[in-house]
């Protein structure tokens, strides 16, 4: 074999696996790191919460220990210890690690695109450009949709953000706004999203949960508005611009596709589905291959046979796909009777079943009690279908 491991894609899935090998007992593994983009661009932020100090500590750009949540209503300023809510811009992150990785004479970079992953007898071979290499394992962090069958949804997470800075002080520098749902609701979810740098600049983003995309030109007006109306900001000037598509779908991926191939990042289904939170999904993904690496010498680590929490995406998903409840009504009785620390231990998959309980009884039942028995059936009769077409 040419290489021990053949990662294809360098964004936050790729770039977090060859790091985490590195610090691991696997430092000394020859990796191949393929991907079809050479200049970095900061073309994204990742934002998260956690407690204590990540892998990734030396890249985040700003920490809040309070979070602002908004409804029509409502309003509140959390504290969230013993979280903090992080940011980390790409183009630092990408930075970070590739100047790490050149400092590996063990791993390669290549710039170029995968036509192909091809089974082998004891490995897989990547195919590129109408060359071969070989690993005994390849990570492939390359998201290709898949179709939505009867009993899933998906939906996208999207958004727009402008990077704005003011003349004068106006925003809560020791405050994120998680969501502020006075934006007007037009059948879909819809939520203003503010990470203040200091008092006078902060990215701001008009974000929207949907299953289709809208124009760039309704992102800037729900920016627009946003700012005048409920920011109360009128003079400013916009120094950089974001736009995101994230999936947000409980249809399952393959996370083994073949015999010696792992999918990772997006494409192994780590963007958790009713929420569209990635980063640190990806790396507890990444941990857990390098442990099965480490201790079972493959990266086929074991997943839970029932997860109750990709259910409960699973009746979100329902409920806003079939439009039972509104979803701002959703999250803003979740924060707003609930610890704000419980919530976000709901929504890092960490909570324990009494949790669940506590959570759920704060919301309307019916719309989801109803969602569980859609979901149910939809899976039943789509598992019937695929039995009736295999037979």
């Amino acid at each position: 074999m040419d290489y021990d491991y053949i990662i294809v894609g360098a964004g936050a899935a790729g770039l977090s696996l060859a790091y985490h090998l590195g610090q691991s007992d696997l430092a000394d593994k020859t990796i191949l790191i393929i991907d079809p983009n050479h200049i970095r661009q900061n073309d994204r932020t990742w934002c998260f919460w956690e407690v204590g100090d990540g892998p990734f500590e030396a890249v985040v750009s700003r920490r809040w220990e309070h979070l602002w949540l908004y409804d029509k209503h409502w309003s509140a300023r959390m504290e969230i210890a013993p979280y903090r809510y992080k940011l980390i811009q790409g183009i630092d992150f990408y930075r970070f690690v590739d100047q790490w990785l050149a400092q590996r004479p063990n791993i390669t970079r290549l710039q170029g695109s995968v036509d192909r992953l091809v089974e082998l007898p004891n490995g897989v071979a990547a195919l590129v450009g109408g060359k071969q290499y070989t690993a005994r394992y390849a990570f492939n962090s390359v998201y290709r949709p898949v179709p939505t069958p009867p009993g899933y949804h998906t939906w996208l997470q999207h958004f727009k953000g402008w990077v704005i800075k003011t003349p004068q002080p106006v925003f809560d520098a020791e405050a994120a706004t998680f969501m502020d749902f006075r934006i007007p609701q037009t059948g879909d979810v819809r939520f203003g999203y503010v990470l203040p740098f200091d008092t006078y600049t902060a990215l701001v983003e008009y974000t929207i949960f949907s299953p289709q995309l809208v124009s760039q030109t309704e992102y800037e007006i729900g920016l627009q508005r946003y700012i005048a109306e409920q920011l109360g900001i009128d003079r400013y000037e916009i120094t950089h611009v974001e736009y995101g598509v994230i999936p947000m779908s409980d249809v399952p991926l393959p996370l083994r596709p073949s015999p010696h191939v792992l999918n990772i990042g997006t494409a192994g289904g780590m963007s958790k589905p009713s929420t569209g939170y990635t980063f640190q999904r990806i790396q507890r993904q990444t941990r857990q291959i390098v442990a099965s690496l480490t201790k079972e010498g493959h990266p086929f680590y074991r997943q839970q046979l029932f997860n109750r929490h990709a259910l409960m995406d699973s009746i979100l998903l329902n409920v806003l796909d079939a439009g039972r409840t509104p979803g701002h009504r959703f999250f803003a009785n979740l924060f707003r009777h609930n610890p704000i620390q419980r919530v976000l231990r709901f929504l890092d998959e960490e909570t324990t079943i009494a949790e669940d309980i506590a959570l759920m009884s704060t919301v309307e039942m019916m719309p989801f009690a109803i969602a569980a028995m859609a979901v149910f059936w939809g899976r039943m009769s789509s598992l019937g279908r695929r039995e009736w077409e295999m037979g």
